[in-house]
């Protein structure tokens, strides 16, 4: 499907869609296509990002930047495309930390981030401008400005997050989640204002892992309070699909957290922020006032993320008029 052909949506008012990175960003690119550049934000996780090699890497911006740029790895789900590995050979001929692949093309963005957050400008004016010159027109911001920090307690010792989940391969059993710095940061300018706004459609929580890539962008002091108080309805899509993770360490991780695998666990986990939840397959016993809609949440084509962007937007508007009297009594 080619982007002339994609039928615009014709509804008024904005969305913003909090995601992680190659489930979220997926979602997000469908977004992108159905609705008005103006009339999108995505506000991304952070607490993933970290300092290697002295660099400040932000493995979820820059999926769900490569991801709207169409220039992302097809097969990897992140990186770049087409890309080049001299540096970390190179790197790896003198000894130097190669568990943690950085591309040619990869590294190029993270030493401009890097540089220009010495120099005191913010990670979001930094994502802005790295977006723009690729020629991205929906706004992508970060969770928060403020550093956030994912730290996993494992049977091997507390790990910052991509030592568990790159280096380690997530082989350690996971305990608890930890987001260092979260009462401290404030919640990103503009997607706190796009939260408030008065015309306000929906807010969409993306098919990320609940736990790694939602729960830090919840964890932000001020986040949690302002989604209770939007004046629009919250969908969620569920991650999970024939009971197991659709990609990524989650059932692993919801495992050992003495947790099941299904929509009803996924469901109880966002019950105090969401009005529905969007999932693959049949809705179990997932019970209450939480409305639920069935449909294909596998994408795996730019026809399968267009067809869920919109489908999630459809569910969103079904139930808006009544959102507000939903507002504290979820199940």
């Amino acid at each position: 499907m080619a982007p002339t052909d994609i039928q615009p949506d014709k509804s008024t008012g904005s969305v913003v869609a909090l995601c992680g990175g190659i489930g979220g960003a997926k979602l997000a690119l469908g977004l992108s296509r159905v609705l008005p550049d103006e009339r999108l934000l995505i506000g991304v996780n952070t607490g993933d990002d970290f300092e290697h090699l002295g660099l400040h890497v932000s493995p979820d911006i820059d999926t769900v930047t490569y991801t709207l740029a169409g220039v992302s790895n097809p097969e990897m789900g992140w990186g770049r495309a087409d890309e080049t590995w001299n540096f970390m050979e190179a790197l790896g001929e003198i000894g130097g930390e190669t568990w943690f692949s950085l591309g040619d093309k990869d590294l190029a963005v993270n030493v401009e981030r890097t540089h220009r957050l010495h120099s005191g400008e913010s990670l979001s004016a930094i994502t802005r401008d790295i977006c723009r010159n690729l020629g991205i027109p929906v706004q992508i911001v970060p969770m928060s400005d403020d550093p956030v920090r994912t730290l996993v307690d494992t049977d091997a010792g507390p790990l910052p997050f991509q030592k568990y989940f790159v280096e380690r391969q997530c082989v350690p059993v996971l305990r608890s989640v930890v987001f260092a710095g979260a009462d401290n940061a404030s919640v990103q300018p503009e997607l706190l204002a796009a939260l408030q706004q008065r015309d306000l459609r929906a807010v969409i929580i993306c098919p990320s892992n609940p736990y790694l890539s939602v729960d830090p962008i919840l964890s932000v002091n001020g986040m949690r309070e302002a989604l209770q108080s939007v004046s629009a309805p919250i969908v969620a899509v569920s991650p999970v699909v024939g009971g197991d993770a659709v990609k990524g360490p989650m059932a692993k991780i919801m495992g050992e957290l003495g947790l099941t695998v299904t929509h009803g666990t996924i469901a109880k986990h966002y019950a105090e922020l969401i009005d529905g939840l969007m999932i693959d397959g049949d809705s179990e016993r997932i019970t209450g006032k939480l409305a639920v809609m069935t449909g294909n949440t596998i994408m795996k084509s730019l026809e399968d993320k267009i067809s869920l962007a919109r489908g999630v937007l459809t569910f969103a508007d079904q139930f808006a008029a009544g959102c507000n009297n939903l507002r504290g009594q979820r199940a």
